[in-house]
């Protein structure tokens, strides 16, 4: 049987803790670690009602998209629905696990997911992340470069995007004299050396740091490892919020709007002036998603598909694009789907539910 943290660690392989936004409050936020697993229950919100189901299909793991304490708790009594749902977690014993921004910002996350039921070719996020890619420059003996890049390679580093081991390497000479305490794996005490060695260059999402090290210093020869890590500037372009696509052929506006609405069961669309008779260029981010508005305008989108726009917000279109607001919940409502089927091709060992709890707190007339 499978732990929380084995089921926990597999999903943040994915999708890191650390690719969170900052005022996120992902991870598990209830129980146990190394608790056994008895069956997971699968939800976009979790409420005392989700944790009633769970009771009731004897799953001891609600895995949900989004956190139930968002904001800090400084008293648990019951007097509003996060607390009291918390509290009927820990009297029943169940783990509570939230996946949210962490699962937005992943390629193949919440937008993806978004993407392919839209029908969309041509995915790239909309927005990617910054600062969030590191640079490792080691040097090793010549003989030994196969054997530190490997261990690297399995670690994480060297992925750019559909492309695995990637590397630069360079040949060049090392000095160095060993002192008295030092223990060489080349050369003598107070003698100095000279070494053919090759200097390995490659890159990493951060969230890899200490695994990468880890792994290159044990593959290394060396007792005292020469490297460097360098926090780069550059985009990570996959990684990120938001994405943009393209339809296979264009589509007249209405059209694509009411393809919307019923693919998504929306009560309703608000959206701003049809200003594109056809639709090709399609950008979205699932639930609130107004801080990209200018990142689809930049990417030449026809239209913009989100949660959560507010009245003035919908003025940022400046008839240069439609603006759809297709509902929080209606735009993240297959996220559940989406690690159902993750957690469905890499674990057997335990029952999996998707919730039938319907958490959506909107009603449409």
């Amino acid at each position: 049987m499978a732990s929380i943290s084995e089921i926990t660690n597999y999903l943040e392989s994915l999708a890191p803790l650390s690719t969170q936004e900052s005022y996120d409050n992902c991870g598990l936020i209830v129980g146990e670690p190394n608790t056994t697993v008895s069956g997971v229950l699968i939800s976009l919100d979790c409420t005392e009602v989700v944790v009633e189901e769970a009771i009731s299909l004897g799953c001891n793991l609600i895995i949900s998209h989004h956190p139930i304490v968002f904001k800090g708790l400084k008293q648990l009594n019951g007097k509003n629905y996060v607390e009291r749902t918390v509290i009927k977690a820990i009297k029943n014993d169940i783990a509570l696990y939230a996946i949210h921004t962490n699962l937005d910002n992943y390629q193949y996350g919440v937008n993806f997911e978004i993407g392919s039921r839209l029908g969309l070719k041509n995915l790239k996020v909309l927005a990617p992340t910054k600062k969030k890619l590191l640079k490792y420059v080691v040097f090793c003996p010549r003989e030994y470069a196969q054997q530190v890049s490997k261990a690297m390679f399995e670690s994480g580093a060297g992925q750019i995007g559909d492309y695995s081991e990637c590397s630069f390497e360079t040949e060049g000479t090392g000095y160095f004299k060993p002192e008295e305490k030092a223990n060489p794996f080349i050369g003598e005490k107070n003698k100095r050396e000279k070494v053919e060695e090759t200097k390995i260059e490659m890159i990493s999402p951060l969230a890899n740091k200490s695994a990468v090290i880890t792994a290159m210093k044990a593959a290394h020869p060396y007792e005292e490892v020469a490297y460097d890590v360098y926090l780069l500037e550059n985009e990570n372009q996959f990684e990120g919020a938001g994405m943009v696509g393209e339809l296979e052929e264009s589509v007249a506006a209405p059209d694509f709007l009411n393809f919307v609405k019923k693919e998504f069961n929306c009560g309703v669309i608000r959206h701003t002036a049809v200003v594109k008779e056809k639709i090709q260029r399609v950008a979205f981010c699932g639930g609130s998603g107004s801080f990209l508005i200018q990142s689809a305008k930049r990417n030449k989108a026809d239209i913009y598909l989100t949660g959560d726009l507010k009245y003035h917000e919908f003025f940022d279109a400046e008839d240069q694009i439609i603006l759809a607001d297709i509902g929080h919940f209606e735009s993240e409502q297959f996220t559940p789907n989406l690690i159902y089927g993750i957690l469905k091709k890499n674990f057997i060992n335990f029952a999996l539910y998707l919730s039938k709890v319907k958490t959506n707190p909107l009603n449409y007339l």
